[in-house]
């Protein structure tokens, strides 16, 4: 599975991931010719190279008519400096570009995003939105090309790291707001945030959009082999290395992070037990199984447990309080390792069977398909144990 991790320790900005997702393209010159061909009104984009603390990476620098506009990391600009864009003037801009829907409909999921934030924090609504930070041609563009990218290197799952918001204090259109400025604090709600010791904005409504709209989840770096490693600089330079770093790799084939969802119950049949058990497999359950446990009062229950994917969660949920009587559920996220798998048909005397083949941690481990056994067990009216008697020497690979 490919999966892409950001490291955020410094925080995140539009032009800071735009560069960082870009080099991880096999030819990042030829995206920067592809998207100045978009032709966004004014705009054009330059990756030049940057070295922080000793680390070399990339900058983005986007210019306005010939002009370069302030980087928005770290700072906002007075009121006087920016034109006042709405959604519709937004969506307008965004219409007239020769994007896919996916990636047109991703930068108006991100301005969405910070226009609900925006509204929440100056108490108006979306309708009255004017960007005075994000709404430039630059920040248009920084949008526009992240949702590019992540839709070039489309990765099964996007991993970011708990953000680093700086603290503070900073100067934009209102007057000198606390940091996290409060659109970027209502878009990061649900989280994982941290101050740290940097004095200044470190994640700016833009990179936060951005990392909240195409986050699967945030966390600590999964385990994974990395293929791909990128820097994306910020404009100012801190006794850290200013830069949002990209990881693209692929998911360790021996773990799997899933979830254990489980319950109690008191009250189901064996029966009815056996029936939630088939649905949760129909569901995407990875496994399922109960233990016999005493509950409240003495009383003896079932605890039922399923393990699955993150994105099966809520279908798992859903079925978990359909079909059993539980009123509570639990969760826990948990790794498992796994052997490589994998299945090969054999031709016998006795017809097509599969074998499953496990290997891997310095073992293999070989196991005939039940189901074949099986009828082969009936047609022969034999065991089963003596159908893998029969089949040991006289099977060949198909």
């Amino acid at each position: 599975m490919k999966i892409l991790y950001l490291d955020c320790g410094m925080g995140a900005a539009g032009d800071m991931l735009t560069a960082a997702l870009m080099e991880l393209l096999p030819d990042p010159d030829e995206f920067v010719r592809r998207f100045n061909a978009l032709s966004i009104p004014g705009v054009r984009i330059e990756k030049e190279r940057a070295v922080k603390c000793g680390i070399t990476g990339t900058h983005i620098s986007v210019t306005v008519n010939g002009i370069e506009e302030g980087n928005e990391i770290h700072e906002h600009h007075h009121e006087h400096t920016h034109h006042h864009s709405g959604m519709h003037d937004i969506e307008h801009i965004i219409s007239h570009l020769d994007l896919s829907e996916k990636v047109k409909s991703d930068v108006i999921d991100v301005y969405n995003l910070i226009a609900q934030a925006e509204s929440r924090a100056h108490g108006v609504p979306v309708t009255e939105i004017h960007f005075h930070e994000v709404g430039t041609m630059d920040a248009i563009a920084d949008i526009t090309a992240v949702c590019m990218l992540m839709n070039e290197l489309s990765p099964d799952e996007t991993v970011v790291s708990p953000v680093h918001v700086g603290y503070g204090h900073v100067k934009c259109a209102h007057g000198i707001l606390p940091v996290p400025a409060p659109a970027t604090a209502y878009i990061l709600e649900n989280v994982p945030i941290y101050g740290g010791e940097i004095e200044g904005e470190l994640c700016t409504p833009t990179g936060a959009a951005l990392l909240k709209h195409f986050a699967s989840r945030f966390g600590a770096m999964p385990v994974m082999r990395p293929q791909a490693v990128s820097y994306g600089m910020g404009a100012k330079d801190f006794q850290r290395v200013n830069c949002v770093r990209a990881i693209l790799g692929e998911t360790a084939d021996e773990t799997d992070t899933m979830l254990e969802l489980s319950c109690n119950v008191d009250d189901m049949t064996a029966e009815d037990i056996s029936f939630a058990m088939d649905r949760l497999f129909e569901g995407g359950a990875r496994e399922v199984y109960t233990v016999p446990i005493g509950m409240k009062k003495s009383r003896p229950g079932i605890l039922i447990r399923v393990i699955c994917t993150e994105q099966d969660r809520e279908k798992i949920i859903c079925l978990l309080f359909k079909y059993t009587t539980t009123i509570g559920i639990r969760e826990y996220l948990t790794r498992r390792y796994v052997l490589e798998r994998e299945t090969e048909t054999l031709q016998t005397p006795y017809g097509e069977i599969r074998r499953k083949i496990s290997y891997g941690y310095g073992v293999t481990r070989t196991k005939y398909e039940y189901d074949d056994l099986s009828r082969i067990a009936a047609e022969k009216n034999i065991s089963i144990d003596e159908v893998r008697k029969l089949l040991e020497g006289c099977t060949s690979r198909k």
